[in-house]
């Protein structure tokens, strides 16, 4: 009976150091694994170009962070995105990428990196704001649906009332043509003027060269990107050699006033349109007036070499 206590007392002990082993393995092994979890997921995802498109093509939100080898200032956004990081994907479903020395920074941003664009199912808007948590997200959630407006033929003075200076507010529009590569590049800046001229301000766009073709014969835009202010009836145009968001916005807003305010031409009728669209296609192909005067030319020059060259009849004899 002794040997048969002794071999169960031994055998809860062993037991007992085998509970301990156990829990202490289960420990460390949870313990290595949230280790493992928080040094994998210190850093931003980082994406190549194809892998960006990818994202920006099929997510709704993706905050993007384009940086660069060798800069201070890229560390200190991605610390502060990764901070926002749980805060954003909570409050957007975002994705939080960062990309490096990517060749689609300069299509969103004039400046080098660090930038920071938020994109909107593909519509980029630029971040230009402080380096501060509590800004980069009331901007990015305050502003998840694009502001700019896509103005066309058929709507652009019912929606503006330019002419008028009605009820609609100002508006501050910018022509485009799709070819025009500057004009690709201010995308994700006219977003971000419009994020900043939000609620006070009306920010669109116009396209040129198709279905704002005859907004832009009415307004005698001849060049892309051009930035008109329609404000009360009158318009000012843009003509700052400067394409930052901070220049944008202090012109809408106050720098105006010191630019020439013109009257807003009434809508063309489609017999003045029509004048207007050839006046523009042989100021646009100036060629084409010129092989008209040489055509012209020609044609009065053999007209007199053919006179000269008559011989003048004799005139007939009577006969007797």
């Amino acid at each position: 009976m002794a040997r048969i206590r002794e071999h169960r007392r031994r055998r809860e002990k062993y037991n007992q150091y085998s509970d301990m082993l156990l829990v202490t393995v289960v420990a460390f092994v949870f313990i290595l694994l949230q280790d493992c979890h928080s040094s994998s997921s210190a850093d931003l995802s980082l994406v190549n170009d194809e892998e960006l498109l990818q994202y920006i093509n099929t997510e709704k939100y993706v905050v993007v962070l384009f940086t660069k080898d060798d800069c201070p200032e890229c560390k200190k956004y991605e610390d502060e995105l990764i901070n926002l990081r749980e805060h954003l994907v909570d409050a957007l479903s975002a994705w939080i990428v960062k990309a490096s020395n990517s060749y689609l920074r300069k299509i969103y941003s004039p400046a080098s990196e660090p930038a920071l664009v938020f994109f909107r199912n593909g519509i980029p808007l630029l971040y230009d704001g402080p380096l501060d948590d509590e800004e980069i997200s009331h901007t990015f959630i305050n502003n998840r649906e694009p502001l700019v407006k896509e103005l066309i033929d058929d709507n652009f003075e019912h929606l503006t009332q330019a002419s008028s200076g009605a009820t609609t507010g100002d508006w501050f529009v910018m022509f485009y043509s799709s070819n025009c590569v500057e004009c690709q590049r201010m995308g994700a800046r006219w977003e971000a003027v419009a994020s900043k001229l939000k609620q006070r301000i009306n920010v669109a766009r116009v396209n040129k060269h198709t279905t704002g073709a005859s907004t832009a014969r009415r307004f005698n835009i001849f060049e892309v990107p051009e930035f008109i202010l329609f404000r009360q009836g009158k318009m000012y145009r843009y003509q700052i050699p400067k394409y930052d968001i901070n220049s944008f916005v202090s012109f809408a807003k106050e720098w105006y006033r010191n630019a020439q305010g013109e009257k807003v031409p009434v809508p063309q009728s489609p017999f003045d349109d029509l004048t207007l669209m050839i006046a523009n296609f042989l100021r646009e192909n100036p060629w084409l007036m010129k092989l008209g005067s040489i055509t012209i030319g020609v044609f009065v020059i053999v007209s007199v070499a053919s006179k000269l060259r008559r011989k003048p009849e004799l005139p007939e004899k009577k006969e007797k």
